[in-house]
């Protein structure tokens, strides 16, 4: 960002300032007082479905366990036997629906079903490979076999009695694909979409908000304002990196100023 850049920046900032500026109060009847109240409410309500604060995110339910750290834990076990029915490596070795939920018990997801024609009806649907996500579970024969599916084509999975946990070609088109698992990018940035402009102290910096009990109905009526629009902004960047990510370009782009 050249200097002109950063200098519209800070002017749109003082702008911003200028219009939350706090009136003056000379009383404060209770209608005020419940409209501030009704305002403020809102205001945090918006902040933490935008931050992640006090709100769920993509890997509450799956214990903070994403798509890139069940395949990690996976490929641990490459190498380790096959042996039918075996889900741990204390039974000798794993089977194509036991490497599945060792693996997914080691980031921290239980109450998986033990067989594959089972684990097939979990998470979502994916209409094709081509479609498929690092992650995803592959399943063939209608539930006779399953594998986790590391992209580009590849699999890994416990391949039948005589061989090991192996990553290779997916050798046929599977007749289920499963998501049950968030992608890490997804999950980070649904955590904190804000990142890029500070979080909320960057927002109440912009605002001139001090975030205290005793912001105005007024400042926090333009600090609402001031979200919106940064959240009708961020659409598609939860699909990928947060809000701002090219820092200050990212802060003059969401506030119309050239940079």
């Amino acid at each position: 960002m050249t200097l002109d850049g950063i200098a519209a920046v800070q002017s749109r900032m003082a702008e911003l300032r200028a219009l939350v500026a706090p009136p003056t109060v000379t009383a404060t009847p209770t209608s005020a007082s419940t409209a501030t109240t009704a305002t403020t409410d809102d205001f945090q309500t918006l902040l933490a479905s935008l931050t992640g604060s006090g709100a769920s995110t993509a890997s509450t339910a799956t214990g903070g366990a994403t798509a890139q750290s069940f395949i990690a834990a996976a490929q641990k076990y490459v190498g380790v036997p096959y042996v039918w029915g075996g889900e741990s490596l204390s039974e000798g070795g794993l089977d194509c629906s036991g490497l599945v939920i060792r693996s997914l018990a080691d980031v921290g997801v239980t109450d998986f079903p033990r067989v594959a024609r089972d684990q097939q009806t979990m998470g979502e649907p994916v209409a094709s490979l081509d479609k498929a996500l690092p992650g995803d579970l592959v399943v063939f024969g209608g539930g006779s076999h399953i594998g986790i599916y590391l992209g580009d084509g590849k699999m890994i999975d416990a391949p039948k009695p005589g061989a090991s946990v192996v990553v290779r070609d997916v050798y046929t088109t599977p007749t289920a694909i499963r998501r049950i698992l968030p992608q890490a990018a997804d999950v980070s940035a649904v955590a904190n979409p804000l990142a890029g402009i500070g979080g909320l102290a960057g927002l109440t910096g912009l605002t001139g908000a001090s975030g205290s009990a005793g912001a105005t109905a007024a400042s926090q009526r333009a600090a609402l304002e001031l979200l919106a629009s940064l959240s009708s902004g961020q659409t598609g960047a939860r699909s990928g990196s947060a809000l701002g990510a090219s820092g200050l370009a990212g802060l003059a782009a969401s506030l119309g100023v050239a940079s």
